[in-house]
């Protein structure tokens, strides 16, 4: 939807060197406006660095067939890393944290935000408390938030809070990149393409499936040992997926 502009609009586009009559102006939903404030706060106020691993996901990929082949309803990728980073949150408990000025909050649940693209604008609904959940459980939940986040059906308390964020982009072929951290939580994981990639094994070369994740830290919560032990414990839970289906 385009509106009409103003004078006093124009004048203030053409401050910013955009010429009069050369585009058409969209408004701002009241959702494109809230995830522009929180990101902006997010970039200028919180201290974050990066922290990249590969991860082989080729006997991931194997178990996943083959459950998907013996159950009604399936499962994505996704899905199991949203599993198997509320695992390792529960073995590094440190980064499911948020930091306030009246101290750490050490959360007791693994509630995982997942980003979704919607007409809206980026929603990030939560999937709670996931370590209780089965990777049935997390596909259905996924869906459920997901379908009603682009039909705009979400309440507020489904896409407010949360302890950690995963965002996926490996379906849009992108091989690797870093998220803002969405608060108030102490990291977001961000996932690249799964893609062939020669590898090194017992001085031999083969071709393994490859997925570079991001995991972004505010390093007022989460420091560069703690974020590597949390990486570490993700890609060993990937690389031996057996828990993740039961």
């Amino acid at each position: 939807m385009t509106v009409e502009i103003a004078d006093d609009v124009v004048a203030k586009l053409e401050q910013l060197s955009i010429r009069r009559g050369s585009y058409k102006l969209e408004p701002l939903s009241r959702i494109h406006k809230l995830i522009a404030t929180r990101l902006t706060e997010a970039a200028r106020d919180i201290p974050t660095f990066p922290l990249l691993i590969d991860i082989n996901v080729d006997e991931l990929l194997l178990q996943r067939t083959q459950f998907n082949q013996t159950n009604s309803a399936r499962v994505s990728v996704n899905d199991l890393m949203v599993k198997a980073a509320a695992i390792a949150l529960k073995e590094v408990p440190a980064v499911n944290s948020s930091f306030t000025p009246h101290g750490f909050v050490r959360h007791n649940q693994a509630d995982i935000a997942i980003a979704v693209a919607t007409k809206f604008g980026l929603m990030t609904p939560i999937v709670f408390a996931v370590e209780d959940k089965s990777c049935l459980q997390i596909a259905a939940a996924t869906r459920d938030l997901s379908d009603r986040a682009r039909a705009g059906q979400l309440k507020p308390d489904e896409y407010t809070g949360g302890t950690f964020t995963i965002s996926n982009l490996g379906m849009f072929g992108i091989k690797s990149f870093g998220s803002i951290i969405n608060p108030p939580h102490a990291a977001i994981l961000s996932v690249g393409a799964a893609r062939p990639t020669p590898i090194a094994v017992a001085g031999e070369v083969r071709v393994a499936t490859i997925t570079t994740v991001t995991l972004t830290c505010d390093h007022r919560v989460v420091d560069g040992a703690m974020g590597a032990n949390w990486l570490n414990a993700f890609q060993r839970i990937l690389e031996q997926p057996k828990q993740l289906f039961a």
